[in-house]
């Protein structure tokens, strides 16, 4: 009789803290304490290996129209038929016109030759070397912004959140963190949300206090994000949600994007974030100013911009990557297939941009990775390295505990503003 008596003002007092409102989400009562200067880095990654010689045109590289007749970008001539001239080397992708601004402002910047020092183009290995930060090695391994977010603050609290993907390897491992659904599905509370239905949930766990608080910090998680995000602006979204081996679609990648910066404004102990999509694996009909790419670049331009309105503090980074690049030439069915290197993208003040970083050799068939790649000259972990110092202050000492093994390119040093 005690027991049930224990175990029922258990319930109640549990159920009282979620009818009252403990919809704070972890670490909101250190919002105040969070110096409003605090770094915050976000990252989009693009799951299939997007075509970064699409979005940044190789235009000054005679070669380029020659091994790409049908699908290649047309030289800058002012129109928004062509590439949007960035230099004598680089243009822009007309659907990615919103970006422009961004470029000549100086808080756009690209790196046209990173990637990983691994030679695998399979989307599942490429993928868990990335985000494991260990190229070559399928072992067993935490996600590398997991390993990050026990770094920041000192270890202590929640400080990274990811949007779309209900378990993203880069994010799993010891540490916790807050994970958000695509699309609309972060506005729905979920059926726990009724108090009958918890009532009937908790009684299945009587006698297991763990499973039974475990059940309800998800709960009272996906209640409290939900109401956050569940503004009317966002409730009449017209987003349509899609899957690509547990990503979204580039099409909710805007939406997923206002519900990262969203919370990420509220809390401000979440300093690391992870957006992704798929449908970036273009072997056929990819198209060029126009088609398949085009429009997936024009929602990728678009969530830049709203990642944009919610990181511009002087600190913050954003960063676009994938896990390899495509070929140069263009197939037999107007596409790509699977390549090296490729395109990764920095935005933020502190970056040294409205120019391109790195080394670049060309379209030559002698400059390519086995006369058909891009090269990768720079790992991506140099990348991140290089925003880790910057935008999270970590010594280069610490950036090895996140990436074990890798050597600094000292090369990459004037991506970042001193």
């Amino acid at each position: 009789m005690k027991a049930k008596r224990m175990l029922s003002n258990r319930r109640q007092a549990i159920l009282q803290t979620l009818s009252m409102g403990a919809f704070a989400l972890p670490g909101m009562s250190a919002l105040a304490d969070a110096p409003s200067s605090s770094g915050r880095m976000v990252l989009v990654f693009l799951r299939g290996a997007y075509d970064g010689l699409s979005m940044l045109v190789p235009h000054g590289d005679e070669r380029y129209s020659q091994i790409r007749p049908n699908i290649g970008i047309p030289k800058p001539d002012g129109t928004q038929k062509t590439a949007l001239a960035l230099d004598a080397t680089f243009g822009l992708h007309p659907a990615c016109a919103a970006l422009l601004p961004l470029w000549q402002q100086g808080v756009l910047a690209a790196i046209p030759c990173a990637g990983s020092p691994d030679a695998s183009r399979s989307h599942f290995d490429a993928q868990y070397h990335w985000e494991t930060g260990k190229p070559g090695s399928s072992s067993p391994s935490a996600g590398w912004l997991n390993v990050l977010s026990g770094m920041v603050g000192n270890g202590v609290g929640l400080h990274a959140l990811g949007v779309g993907e209900s378990s993203p390897r880069i994010l799993s491992g010891p540490r916790p963190v807050q994970l958000v659904g695509n699309g609309l599905s972060a506005t729905r509370a979920g059926t726990l949300a009724e108090s009958k239905t918890r009532e009937a949930v908790l009684q299945l766990y009587a006698g297991n206090e763990k499973m039974a608080s475990a059940m309800l910090e998800g709960a009272n998680n996906r209640m409290s994000t939900a109401a956050m995000l569940k503004t009317p602006s966002m409730a009449s979204s017209n987003e349509q949600q899609a899957a690509n081996n547990g990503a979204g679609s580039p099409q909710g990648l805007a939406l997923d994007a206002k519900h990262l910066g969203t919370l990420m404004q509220q809390n401000r102990q979440l300093r690391l974030g992870f957006l992704s999509s798929g449908g970036w694996d273009t072997h056929i009909n990819q198209g060029n100013v126009t088609g398949l790419l085009a429009n997936n670049l024009s929602n990728l331009a678009n969530t830049l911009i709203q990642l944009r309105a919610a990181f511009n503090e002087p600190n913050d980074v954003v960063i676009v990557a994938s896990e390899f690049g495509r070929t140069c030439a263009e197939n037999g069915t107007r596409g790509t297939d699977h390549g090296r290197g490729n395109v990764m993208w920095l935005l933020g003040n502190r970056i040294q941009g409205g120019k391109w970083h790195g080394r670049w050799d060309g379209l030559a068939q002698n400059q390519l990775n086995e006369g058909r790649d891009l090269p990768v000259h720079h790992d991506f972990r140099g990348v991140f390295a290089q925003a880790l110092a910057a935008s999270l202050g970590l010594t280069k000492a610490s950036v090895a505990d996140v990436f074990p093994g890798f050597r600094w390119d000292d090369s990459l040093d004037g991506i970042f503003k001193a």
